[in-house]
C-alpha cells in the first residue's frame, strides 16, 4: 500500500489531475463548480465547532451549497444544477466568470426537494429578481409539489417559473451539443424523488449523484456506472461513521470509505473518475489540506473545489 500512494504522489506531481488541468480548459461546452457543500453550507447554522470556527475567524473561506453549472460558449447558453440557498452569488459567478448574456439561465435542474437543492428558487419571485419565464426541468413529484405548495406556487402562478416536466432515463436534448440524462436514487423521499443526471457532451460525459441513501440501495452498480463516464460527481456528505452523532437511519449517506472501498481494485483511470462533492460542514475532507483528504487523493480519487472547470 505504502508503494501505491508513493506511486500515485509522484505520478500526480508530474500529472496534473482533471480539476487542476480544467482551470486551463478551452473546450466550449464544460461544466462548473459552483458548490460543494451539504444543504446547510459551511460555516453551519448553530456551529461553533473547530471546522466553522476557522471560517467565523478569516481563516478559511465559507462553502457554497452544491451545485454544478452547464456552460455551452459556442451557443450562448448556460444551465444550472441545484437551485441552493447560494444561488444568487452561484448565477453571479457563471455571468461573471463564464457566460454573460440577456439571459440571467436558460434552465435549472432540480434533484429533489430538500433545502439545499431547490428552495433558492424564491429568490425568482417578486420579492427578489422577479423576471418571468425561468426554466426548472424537475421530475412529476416534484412538479407537483412546487404547484401546489406555497409560496412555490405562486412562482408557479406568477410565471416566474416554467416547469418542464422530466422522465426518469428519458434524455433532453439542450441543444445539437448537449444532452441531459435523470435517473431515479434512492434517498429520503418525504415531498419527492430524487434524481441524479448524466450531462452528454459532444466528447465527455458526466455523472452527478449529490444525494443517495447507500450505493447498495440503487438498482445500479456505482462502480459499472462511474467506468461509463469521464467524471462521477458523488455523494461524500460524511467521511465515516465516526463522524456521524445523529442516527445514520435518519440521514443514510454513503460514507467516503464506503465508497473507496468499493473501488479497491479498481483501475487508477477508474478511480480518478470519482470526484467527491456535497460535504457535510464535519467532513474532514472538505478541507484542501486535511490529512483525510490527502490520503484519499493519493488513491487516485479527486474532490471537487469551487471554480474547477470540466470539459464535456
Amino acid at each position: 500500500m505504502k508503494k501505491e500512494i508513493l506511486f500515485v504522489l509522484l505520478f500526480g506531481f508530474f500529472n496534473c489531475s482533471k480539476s487542476e488541468t480544467s482551470k486551463a480548459i478551452s473546450a466550449p461546452q464544460y461544466l462548473t463548480v459552483l458548490g460543494i457543500a451539504q444543504d446547510g453550507g459551511s460555516p453551519h447554522i448553530g456551529c461553533q465547532k473547530d471546522c466553522c470556527q476557522s471560517i467565523y475567524n478569516g481563516l478559511s473561506k465559507r462553502k457554497s451549497v452544491v451545485s454544478l453549472g452547464l456552460v455551452d460558449t459556442d451557443r450562448q447558453q448556460k444551465w444550472l444544477f441545484e437551485a441552493t440557498p447560494d444561488i444568487a452569488t452561484q448565477l453571479a459567478d457563471l455571468e461573471e466568470h463564464h457566460l454573460k448574456n440577456e439571459s440571467i439561465i436558460d434552465g435549472i435542474f432540480l434533484t429533489h426537494a430538500h433545502i439545499g437543492h431547490y428552495t433558492g428558487l424564491m429568490y425568482f419571485g417578486r420579492e427578489a429578481l422577479g423576471k418571468q419565464g425561468t426554466k426548472v426541468f424537475a421530475m412529476p413529484k416534484m412538479k407537483q409539489f412546487l404547484e401546489t405548495n406555497g409560496p412555490w406556487s405562486q412562482l408557479v402562478n406568477l410565471k416566474n417559473i416554467e416547469l418542464s416536466p422530466l422522465k426518469k432515463d428519458s434524455a433532453i436534448q439542450l441543444n445539437s451539443s448537449l444532452r441531459v440524462i435523470p435517473f431515479q436514487v434512492p434517498h429520503r423521499d418525504e415531498y419527492s424523488e430524487t434524481v441524479g443526471y448524466k450531462i452528454i457532451g459532444p466528447n465527455k460525459s458526466a455523472l452527478f449523484i449529490p444525494d443517495i441513501d447507500k450505493w447498495e440501495k440503487w438498482d445500479k452498480n456505482i462502480v459499472e456506472e462511474v467506468k461509463q463516464v469521464d467524471y462521477a460527481f458523488v455523494d461524500a456528505t460524511f467521511f465515516d461513521a465516526n463522524e456521524v452523532k445523529r442516527p445514520i437511519s435518519e440521514i443514510p449517506h454513503p460514507f467516503i470509505s464506503e465508497t473507496v472501498s468499493l473501488f479497491e481494485n479498481e483501475s487508477l483511470a477508474t478511480k480518478s473518475k470519482v470526484v467527491f462533492i456535497h460535504f457535510n460542514h464535519t467532513n474532514p475532507a472538505i478541507k484542501k489540506e486535511s490529512k483525510a483528504r490527502k490520503t484519499i487523493e493519493a488513491l487516485g480519487f479527486q474532490f471537487a473545489s469551487e471554480g474547477d472547470q470540466y470539459d464535456l
